[in-house]
């Protein structure tokens, strides 16, 4: 598979993110509601693989964001710091002192055990990045005077507002303007957009992106309520899964989006809250490669 990433040297970043940063609270073993202290972290869907390939691999990577100024806005700025990620694309959004104009993303998460599941709270309405519209960032200079060699983002931030899939569009046209790969993780969240029209809305928003992008990933649930795709065969709880019917789902994908050079998808059945077998199928140039499964 040859996706013709951009040389190193001509860019500034080898990837940049776009999307929501919260500061994320963990009361440990501990349950949220009963909770007396908490431990920070920062985390999103999109920022977490800038942080990874940052961490993991040393890459050059950014993320591009909004947040509020203040208190807890630098403290997510310090955990990015702390992470390795550039935090100079980062739109800072002036604080009125109480959090009615713009605020700071919050995310409770609650780790599950045996028959009961993880529990995540997120107090997320009204965010800086939320606010983002076409022309708040200049994507011409980052794509096409610093250069990026991959941009990704995904469906939690296009879902944030009525606007975010807006820049969402405006980014991935400049980046392919420029040669920049494009990756999207779908990440349907029924609670984002249940009042920005539903799944309706979140189809006919992630099929005006996917025209845009390079490599799609997303699970079964992803493809289905996103872009209209079925996998068939698979029992009904994901106990067990059809592969076969992941590979048909696949091949009708690329059909519609001739465009998409990679398609990745995660395949997960559950047992229990802590123990889940893992494994994944890509797509790429014509062929089916799984990867192991893992306990």
């Amino acid at each position: 598979m040859n996706l013709n990433v951009k040389d190193a040297a001509s860019c500034k970043y080898d990837m940049i993110s776009l999307g929501e940063i919260m500061l994320r609270l963990d009361p440990g073993e501990g349950r949220i509601k009963t909770a007396r202290s908490f431990r920070a972290w920062e985390g999103g869907g999109e920022y977490n693989v800038a942080r990874g390939l940052r961490r993991c691999f040393g890459m050059r990577t950014a993320a591009v964001t909004a947040l509020a100024d203040n208190e807890v806005g630098r403290l997510v700025e310090d955990f990015m710091l702390e992470g390795g990620v550039d935090t100079s694309l980062i739109k800072w959004v002036p604080y009125d002192g109480i959090g009615r104009t713009v605020r700071n993303g919050l995310n409770f998460t609650e780790r599950g055990f045996g028959i009961r599941g993880a529990l995540g709270v997120s107090d997320r309405g009204n965010t800086a990045v939320s606010k983002l519209k076409p022309g708040d960032i200049d994507w011409e200079h980052i794509f096409g005077e610093l250069g990026v060699r991959w941009f990704h983002t995904g469906g939690i931030f296009a879902a944030l507002s009525e606007t975010t899939a807006e820049v969402v569009i405006e980014a991935v046209k400049t980046a392919k303007k420029y040669g920049t790969i494009v990756s999207y993780d779908l990440n349907y969240r029924p609670s984002l957009w249940k009042d920005i029209g539903g799944k309706e809305k979140a189809q006919e928003v992630n099929k005006k992106i996917a025209k845009y992008v390079d490599v799609m990933i997303g699970n079964e649930e992803d493809f289905t309520a996103c872009l209209g795709f079925e996998v068939e065969g698979n029992d009904a709880n994901l106990k067990k899964l059809n592969i076969d019917g992941y590979c048909k789902m696949l091949s009708e994908v690329v059909k519609v989006y001739p465009n998409f050079k990679a398609i990745g998808t995660t395949l997960r059945t559950v047992k229990t809250a802590t123990i889940n077998d893992w494994s994944a199928m890509l797509y790429a140039d014509g062929s089916v490669h799984k990867g192991m499964s893992l306990p």
